[in-house]
C-alpha cells in the first residue's frame, strides 16, 4: 500500500505518532486521576495519602497542569531551533517515563520531583508531536482535519487505558502502584516510537536553518537556563524555598496570561509577519481565548468533579464500589464514539457550504460546557437534600463536555497547524497548549474555591462558570462576523 495512504487513508507515519500519543496520554491521565485524591487522602489507614486541604491540593493540581502545558512553549522553541521535533519527542518521552517511575517511590520529595520530570518531558513531547502530524501532509491537503481527528482519538484511547488501570491500582491497592503503572505505559510508548520512528521520514526531523554560530549561542543559553531551573527545583525539594500553593497558583495564572499576551503582541508587531499572517494571527488569538476558558471547566474532572464523585456520589455497581477514576473514562469513551460523527458532520456541512466558522465552532464548544455545569448545579441541589446521588449526573456532565471538546479541541489543533506562521510553527503549538496551561491553573483555583466548604461552596462557583461561558460564547459569535472570510484565504 502507498505509504501516503497506509494508515486509514493517511500517511503511515501517523500510526507511529498515534501510538506514541496513546501511551503518553495513558500515563498522563492515569496519573492525573490520582493526584487530588492522593493529596487529599488521610495520612493514616488503608492506602494513606498526603492529608492536604482541598484548597491546597487543588492549587497544586492547577499548578501542575499549568506547568505541563506552559513548558510546551519552550519545548517548541527548543525543537524549532536546536533538536528538531522528532528528537524532542523522543527525549521528552524518556523523561516522562522517568517521572512516573519516580512518582512510584513513596516519599514526599520524590512525589514532587516526579511531577517535575513529567512536566519537563511533556513540554518536549506534547506540542512537537502535534507539529509532526501537520508536517505529514502537503500544504493544501484536505485530509489534514480528519488526520488530526484520528490523532485525537489516540488521546482518548490512551486516557481510557490510564483511567482503567491506574485508577484501579492506585485506589484499590496503593497510590504508588498506580503511578508505577503509568511509567510502564510510557515505556511502551518509548519502545514503539524508537522502533517505528523511521516511518516519519523527514517530517519534523531537522530544526530551522541558521548559522552554526547562532545555533551554538542558543545551545549555550539553553544550558544555562536549564542549570538555573534545576537549581531552583532542587532548592525547593530540599526545603530551602517554600511557597503557598494557592498564592503561587494565582500569580502563575497572571504570569501565563501576560506571557501569552506579550508573545502574541511580539509576533504581530515585531516578527516580520506579512499582512495575511497577521490576520491569521488575530484569528488564532480569538481561538486562544476560547480554548483557555474551555479548559478551565474541562479540567474540573480531576478536581472538583472528582471530589464530588468521592464524597457525594453512589459508586456501587452490583455491590462493587468502582474506583472514582473510572467515571472519568466516560469522556474518552464518548470521544471515540462521537469523534467520527462530528468529523462527518463538519465534512457534510463543508460539502453544502454550511460549515461553521472557527469562532462559531468554539462558541458551540463553550455552550456545551455551560450546559454541563447547569447539570451539575442541579446535581448539587439534589445532593444537599439526599446524598449520595446517582452516577448519571456526572455521566451526563461528561457527555456534554465531550461534545464541547469535539467542537473545539481537534478543530483548534488543525487551525493552529494551518494558520500559524510557518517559521514559528513549534512555538505556535506551544501557544495553543499555553491556553491549556491557563485553563488548568484556573481549574485548580476554581476547584479549590468550589470544594473549600463542601456542597455550600460548589453551587456558586458552578453558577459563575455557567455565566462566564455564556458571555464568552456570545463574544465569539459576534467576532465570527469579522472573521467570516478569513478561513477562505
Amino acid at each position: 500500500m502507498n505509504k501516503d495512504t497506509a494508515f486509514f487513508g493517511h500517511p503511515v507515519g501517523l500510526r507511529t505518532l498515534f501510538l506514541t500519543e496513546m501511551w503518553e496520554r495513558m500515563s498522563y491521565y492515569g496519573m492525573r486521576a490520582l493526584l487530588v485524591l492522593y493529596m487529599t487522602g488521610a495520612i493514616t489507614g488503608f492506602n494513606p495519602g498526603m492529608g492536604l486541604s482541598a484548597i491546597n491540593a487543588n492549587a497544586i493540581y492547577g499548578i501542575y497542569v499549568g506547568m505541563v502545558y506552559f513548558m510546551v512553549v519552550p519545548g517548541g522553541w527548543i525543537a524549532d531551533n536546536i533538536l528538531g521535533h522528532q528528537k524532542a519527542v523522543l527525549i521528552g518521552a524518556i523523561i516522562i517515563a522517568l517521572g512516573h517511575f519516580t512518582l512510584a517511590i513513596p516519599l514526599e520529595q520524590t512525589f514532587f520531583l516526579g511531577l517535575m520530570f513529567v512536566v519537563l518531558g511533556t513540554g518536549l513531547l506534547k506540542g512537537n508531536i502535534s507539529t509532526i502530524v501537520g508536517n505529514l501532509y502537503r500544504e493544501n491537503d484536505e485530509r489534514r482535519d480528519s488526520g488530526y481527528t484520528i490523532f485525537y482519538m489516540s488521546i482518548n484511547i490512551g486516557s481510557t487505558l490510564g483511567f482503567l488501570i491506574c485508577s484501579y491500582l492506585g485506589e484499590k491497592i496503593g497510590w504508588h502502584y498506580g503511578f508505577g503503572a503509568a511509567g510502564i505505559g510510557m515505556t511502551f510508548g518509548v519502545y514503539q516510537y524508537i522502533k517505528f520512528r523511521h516511518l516519519l521520514e523527514d517530517a519534523g526531523q531537522k530544526p530551522n536553518e541558521m548559522s552554526d554560530e547562532k545555533r551554538s549561542n542558543l545551545i549555550k543559553w539553553t544550558k544555562i537556563s536549564l542549570i538555573i531551573m534545576f537549581t531552583v527545583i532542587g532548592a525547593g525539594l530540599l526545603g530551602f524555598i517554600t511557597v503557598d500553593p494557592r498564592v503561587f497558583a494565582e500569580n502563575f495564572a497572571y504570569f501565563l496570561t501576560i506571557v501569552a499576551g506579550a508573545y502574541f503582541l511580539y509576533l504581530y508587531g515585531f516578527a516580520g509577519l506579512k499582512n495575511v499572517e497577521k490576520k491569521n494571527l488575530l484569528l488564532l488569538f480569538v481561538l486562544f481565548i476560547g480554548a483557555a476558558a474551555f479548559w478551565s471547566g474541562f479540567d474540573q474532572s480531576a478536581s472538583s468533579l472528582s471530589i464530588f464523585a468521592r464524597d457525594y456520589t453512589d459508586l456501587s455497581i452490583g455491590g462493587f464500589i468502582i474506583p472514582i477514576g473510572w467515571l472519568q473514562f466516560a469522556n474518552p469513551i464518548f470521544v471515540v464514539t462521537f469523534a467520527p460523527i462530528f468529523a462527518g458532520i463538519w465534512a457534510h456541512l463543508a460539502r453544502i457550504n454550511l460549515d461553521p466558522s472557527l469562532p462559531i465552532k468554539f462558541a458551540i464548544g463553550l455552550i456545551f460546557m455551560a450546559l454541563s455545569f447547569i447539570v451539575m448545579v442541579y446535581a448539587v441541589k439534589l445532593a444537599m437534600v439526599t446524598a449520595p446521588v446517582g452516577m448519571r449526573w456526572l455521566l451526563l456532565t461528561y457527555l456534554l463536555q465531550t461534545w464541547g471538546e469535539l467542537a473545539l479541541s481537534p478543530i483548534g489543533l488543525s487551525a493552529f497547524s494551518k494558520y500559524s506562521p510557518k517559521r514559528y510553527m513549534g512555538q505556535m503549538f506551544g501557544l495553543w497548549f499555553l491556553a491549556s496551561a491557563i485553563g488548568g491553573v484556573l481549574a485548580g483555583l476554581l476547584g479549590g474555591d468550589a470544594t473549600v466548604d463542601g456542597l455550600s461552596s460548589v453551587q456558586p462557583i458552578f453558577t459563575f462558570m455557567i455565566q462566564y461561558y455564556a458571555v464568552i460564547a456570545l463574544a465569539l459569535i459576534i467576532m465570527a462576523y469579522f472573521f467570516k472570510n478569513r478561513e477562505k484565504t
